[in-house]
């Protein structure tokens, strides 16, 4: 009695496997997509930067004019309608500059033209009082990089108002006899008034460190 309990439980396990072997079993659903990293656009290329030209780091570095010598200015002063400023001298060539008194001198406009000034030595008759353009001139020889510097001194003065007020704008130097001119474009104007008068000193050397 219990072998034939025992064969059925058998055979109905077996059926009831074979039933459900039988059955189609859908697949596990798929796993959803996880979190992705955004997508960057590609960055447009940047177009590369012209060359830069050269730039010299100092006023040395610039070309020296013909004749080994180059002109700046080097100061002034203005009180009362009296004016007083210096230029200096500075050798940029490779070899000593010898000078020895006065520098020829000539005053421009702002086109480069010659302007009506009487230019002499000294005070010429603006002033009486000592401003440096009274120094006695003496030789001196510059090394290359030294200096060397002169005073101009005039008076922005208008005695006549149906006379034009004059302004120089480049100050053109001989600096010793026979030597190539050296001009000047200046910061400040030579504002003479209709005065028509300027006095300038020697050559002094000016001390270097």
């Amino acid at each position: 009695m219990i072998a034939k309990r025992w064969v059925r439980g058998l055979v109905g396990g077996v059926i009831a496997v074979g039933a459900l072997a039988g059955c189609e079993v859908p697949p596990p659903p798929e796993a959803a997509p996880g979190p992705t990293a955004p997508v960057r656009a590609p960055s447009a290329s940047r177009p590369a930067r012209p060359p830069q030209p050269d730039r010299p780091s100092q006023p040395g570095a610039q070309p020296c004019p013909e004749g080994g010598v180059r002109l700046r200015e080097a100061g002034g002063d203005a009180a009362m309608g009296l004016r007083l400023a210096s230029l200096a001298l500075v050798n940029c060539g490779t070899e000593p500059y010898v000078l020895d008194g006065y520098p020829e001198l000539r005053v421009l406009d702002r086109q480069g033209a010659p302007v009506e000034v009487s230019a002499a030595t000294g005070t010429n008759g603006v002033t009486t009082s000592v401003t440096g353009v009274e120094a006695a001139p003496r030789k001196m020889t510059l090394r290359p990089g030294a200096e060397a510097t002169f005073s101009m001194v005039w008076r922005n003065t208008v005695t006549d108002v149906t006379v034009p007020a004059v302004e120089g704008w480049e100050i053109e130097v001989v600096p010793r006899p026979g030597a190539p001119r050296v001009r000047l474009r200046l910061t400040q104007p030579v504002d003479l008034g209709n005065t028509g008068r300027l006095g300038y000193g020697p050559w002094i050397e000016r001390e270097t460190r």
